[in-house]
């Protein structure tokens, strides 16, 4: 009786983890503004505290958290058409999102220099157990809706899940599922350095389940960059066990991903064909030809009649093979077998889903500013984010008086930018305040529209202009991303040498930021700043350690 007592000791479990860096990463992470907010009254009533410690050399906070904001008033003041009252709403959004994510960063820092290392590290165990248990319950209620216990093989109710079942595996965000997954992603490293085989195995199951592929393939290289340069043999066979995890419920649980996954990778390395404006494979020559130049016409000409009529007889022959091979009854009369019902075709409905029928209703209404959209007909060869890239970098060359602080928040790349816009894009937005900046809409908001007014095959993270370097650079320039470089992963970064997680999470970092804009999201950046803040005490905490060491042991054999 005793011992059962001992389990459910309350001073115990108070003192296993800190509840209240559990209480705000829950409430911060959440999707919604108003969980944000609670989270952040919530850790500042209990502990209040606002010295961020800002200097030039070794800053307390990264410098970037600071200089955001007078660069972004430098874009406004110089820019005499943003003041209006429905840019003024925008701006200010903008910049209360920089604020929450100071004050943010300013309490993790408290919080890793006031705790035990041990305890941040229960504290982080109790966070991702709780995302893990809110992932399944979302894959159970998926299982409950469709009655199967594979939804993501189900082809039924028009394939609203199948494929796309890992959309919907939001864990404690209640965001999309990228924003799961990458919390997943930053956890597994950090539990694979810290050798806990179990919750690197939960955090990669955890992943699996959101199947984001985009964020897979960025974590599975940087596990084989830990795996080859930063890794010890325990923690080789963590990596291994992790990835096999993730390949086994990739091939079982969702083989069709497997199938994008490949031919994602297909169309990023195939070669584009350069195509001369009449359709044809070789340039046009404006000249008019000599007689040496008509003759080799001529013969090319006469050997190319020659190669099709031989074509045509190899057509005739290989169309004959086919008739041969088609299926015949026993008298010989071929017949024509069933539909394959399982095809895509036969599940996936047609009609125009809600979100999808706003876009195109935002398209008619200014279809003269959408040049892009209006061409439902073409069928865009490019991915999304590389035309989005080349976008910003022909606006800023054709607006150079730009380039240095950029056009300013909510004006060419950013999520409150689409939210402004009224289109229904990242939230509702009060149709009374629409604000659309001209280069906005010409640019990434048609690029956008473009791509998500299709059909399911085009809506997909490569094609989405989101990405927190194009929002840095053409919305505060390159002012703004030189800061972010330097003052904020080379806050980071300037430790490489001593962090151990820190470094692959480092890198992950640095490519999930080209998928959205993750400081607007306030969400997975405070992760990944708490796991580096951790990771810097631990290691100069180390480093401090070896080196008086080092000392003590000189003076003894002195």
């Amino acid at each position: 009786m005793t011992a059962g007592l001992k389990v459910f000791d309350i001073k115990k479990w108070k003192s296993y983890a800190d509840w209240r860096l559990l209480i705000f990463l829950l409430l911060f992470m959440n999707v919604k503004i108003p969980a944000k907010a609670i989270a952040i009254l919530f850790v500042y009533l209990s502990q209040p505290d606002f010295k961020f410690g800002f200097q030039l050399k070794n800053s307390r906070l990264p410098l970037f958290y600071l200089l955001v904001f007078p660069i972004a008033a430098i874009a406004f003041i110089t820019d005499k058409s943003l003041f209006t009252i429905n840019y003024l709403m925008v701006f200010g959004w903008a910049l209360t999102c920089w604020a929450m994510a100071l004050l943010a960063i300013h309490q993790l820092k408290l919080m890793v220099e006031k705790l035990t290392t041990e305890t941040i590290y229960h504290t982080l165990i109790v966070f991702f157990i709780i995302n893990a248990l809110f992932s399944a319950g979302n894959l159970i209620y998926i299982m409950w809706v469709t009655k199967t216990i594979n939804p993501y093989t189900f082809r039924g109710m028009n394939q609203q899940y199948f494929i796309n079942t890992g959309d919907n595996i939001a864990g404690v965000s209640f965001d999309i599922s990228s924003t799961n997954a990458i919390i997943c992603a930053f956890g597994a490293l950090f539990f694979i350095f810290k050798r806990n085989l179990t919750m690197a195995l939960v955090c990669m199951a955890t992943l699996a389940l959101t199947f984001s592929n985009m964020v897979s393939l960025l974590l599975l290289l940087v596990l084989a960059f830990t795996f080859i340069f930063k890794s010890t043999r325990d923690q080789k066979s963590i990596i291994v066990a992790a990835i096999l995890v993730y390949v086994v419920s990739l091939v079982k649980i969702s083989p069709e991903n497997a199938n994008y996954i490949d031919e994602m990778m297909k169309e990023m390395f195939a070669k584009a064909k350069v195509t001369s404006p009449n359709g044809s494979s070789s340039p046009q020559k404006n000249d008019i030809p000599d007689r040496r130049e008509q003759r080799r016409n001529f013969a090319q000409h006469y050997l190319d009649s020659l190669s099709n009529a031989r074509d045509k007889r190899e057509k005739v022959n290989a169309f004959d093979e086919k008739l041969r091979k088609l299926p015949q009854t026993d008298g010989g009369r071929v017949y024509i077998p069933p539909p394959d019902t399982f095809k895509p075709e036969y599940f996936i409905s047609h009609d125009t889903t809600p979100d999808r029928k706003q876009l195109l209703d935002f398209i008619a209404l200014h279809q003269a500013q959408l040049p892009l959209s209006q061409m439902k007909d073409v069928i865009p060869r490019q991915q999304g984010k590389i035309t989005a890239m080349i976008q910003t970098a022909n606006y800023l060359k054709a607006h150079p008086q730009k380039s240095i602080f950029g056009l300013g928040p909510g004006n060419f790349s950013s999520k409150i930018a689409f939210r402004a816009a009224g289109a229904g894009i990242r939230g509702q937005y009060s149709p009374r305040h629409v604000y659309i900046h001209p280069a906005f809409m010409a640019n990434h908001l048609d690029l956008y529209l473009n791509y998500f007014s299709r059909n399911i095959s085009f809506r997909s993270v490569r094609n989405n202009p989101c990405s927190t370097y194009d929002q840095l650079l053409s919305e505060y320039g390159i002012a703004g991303l030189i800061i972010f470089v330097v003052f904020y992963l080379g806050y980071f970064a300037r430790h490489y040498k001593k962090l151990s997680y820190g470094l692959p999470i480092l890198l992950l970092a640095a490519g999930v930021l080209f998928i959205d804009y993750w400081f607007e999201q306030l969400s997975v950046m405070v992760i990944f700043e708490l796991l580096l803040l951790l990771d810097i005490k631990e290691s100069t905490t180390t480093f401090a350690l070896k080196t008086a060491t080092k000392k003590m042991e000189g003076l003894i054999y002195a």
